[in-house]
């Protein structure tokens, strides 16, 4: 039987190297498993290897094998953030090489695209909306600074870097956050502003100062009136809150007799605080001992659809 006996182990056969012979035959000659250059294996009988047939796993088009083209050897050779590792299966006809990127990923990519600087990474580092590649590790956003890219991306294919806030805490961001300055920290600022904040308000008699000074008339319910809600019936209540409570100063047939009684209440109320909390710090000002024997008191009663100002221990 036609090479029952050779023993080809150990033998190259273009870039095939014989490793072992198998039990198993086709049309009657052995199979051989053999290893290709590029580190694929491939099972090939005695008479394709004899013959030169076969020369490669299939990582070596026949057209080039039968020109004689055998690629350069790139293994080792960086592009960009890529490094060749070995060839590989051919792509679209044209040589390919399996390379390794910085960021640790795998990428098959033609020997034109490597050559001509198409690629030079396995896309770790591509900028949303096509706007080329970016390589922001080492940079710093705020307090973060970028480490490398994972491989998560999010709804708009933005790379999430893994980052190491100046708190020492680690955590993941969009590239298109840190770069457009949605992400400053890993939460640790927007903790500290809000402390800052809590610090930096008066909060006398229950009542914040700085947020009441501020309150503006504003359309965030169904009315387009703050403190306005339209009834099932067509009609309008006005209400207004106060120290954690939520006065309801009647029903009212129009929106904007609705409207001028909530006035009316934030004058008397809010109003009615501001000008008692300024008239005592100026005399705790004044007198810090008298302040803390005399805390502001502003106390409101409902009286029907109306609301009254009860005078405290510290008003005459």
């Amino acid at each position: 039987m036609p090479g029952a006996r050779e023993d080809l182990t150990g033998k190259s056969f273009g870039n095939l190297k014989v490793i072992r012979r198998l039990e198993e035959k086709k049309d009657g000659y052995f199979l051989w498993l053999c290893q290709c250059t590029c580190g694929n294996t491939r099972k090939v009988d005695t008479r394709r290897l004899k013959r030169g047939t076969v020369t490669s796993c299939g990582c070596i088009s026949k057209g080039d094998a039968r020109q004689g083209k055998i690629a350069e050897d790139w293994t080792g050779r960086r592009f960009g953030k890529l490094t060749v590792l070995y060839r590989t299966q051919n792509q679209r006809g044209r040589t390919s090489w399996m390379c390794r990127c910085d960021c640790g990923r795998k990428k098959a990519v033609t020997a034109h695209e490597l050559k001509a600087g198409k690629t030079k990474s396995c896309g770790c580092g591509q900028h949303y909306k096509g706007k080329g590649l970016r390589d922001i590790s080492g940079k710093r956003f705020g307090r973060l600074t970028a480490q490398y890219p994972t491989e998560k991306r999010d709804g708009k294919n933005s790379v999430y870097w893994h980052c190491v806030c100046d708190c020492g805490k680690e955590t993941d961001v969009t590239e298109d956050g840190l770069v457009w300055g949605n992400y400053r920290s890993c939460g640790c600022l927007q903790q500290e502003i809000q402390e800052n904040i809590a610090d930096q308000l008066h909060h006398i008699d229950g009542t914040c100062v700085e947020l009441l000074e501020r309150r503006k008339h504003r359309k965030d319910n169904t009315s387009g009136f703050r403190g306005v809600a339209p009834t099932e019936n067509g009609k309008y209540k006005p209400y207004i809150g106060f120290k954690g409570k939520r006065y309801y100063l009647g029903t009212y047939e129009t929106f904007r007799e609705a409207v001028e009684v909530r006035l009316l209440a934030e004058e008397q109320i809010h109003g009615g605080f501001l000008k008692a909390y300024y008239e005592w710090k100026e005399q705790a000002d004044a007198n810090p001992r008298w302040g803390e024997e005399n805390p502001l008191d502003f106390r409101v009663e409902k009286d029907g659809n109306s609301l009254r100002i009860l005078p405290g221990k510290n008003r005459n």
